[in-house]
């Protein structure tokens, strides 16, 4: 139990860095510090957990009729409003949001990757 807590809260900081990293990559979206970082990376994840879902149902015609691609604008979504929502934490347009979630999903999966393998060897 503890070791799944210290894993959570560890993903958690990953995620936050990411999120720096994705605004030094990317200038369409901008972080002002890590405490700013750590609060986007928690509203990201409770949209995606609540919010995302019932998009991807509601969209599904629409989604299998792009195959699958659609899910790529439904993340952007997910982004700009979290950007929009937050102060410290901002993307310039949808665009910005789209490229920085795309960059956000690829560290993420990283990320994802990297914590799997450590539950493997250890």
């Amino acid at each position: 139990m503890l070791r799944a807590m210290l894993k959570t809260l560890l993903r958690w900081a990953l995620l936050a860095g990411a999120l720096l990293l994705v605004a030094k990559l990317y200038s369409g979206v901008q972080v002002t510090s890590y405490t700013a970082a750590l609060i986007a990376a928690l509203v990201l994840g409770l949209l995606n957990a609540v919010v995302r879902p019932i998009f991807v149902l509601l969209t599904l015609p629409i989604t299998l009729v792009t195959l699958g691609l659609f899910l790529f604008v439904i993340n952007a979504l997910m982004f700009y409003w979290a950007g929009k929502m937050l102060d410290g934490f901002e993307t310039t347009s949808f665009w910005a949001a789209l490229v920085g979630s795309l960059i956000y999903s690829a560290l993420s999966l990283v990320i994802n990757h990297l914590l799997a393998a450590t539950d493997k060897r250890g």
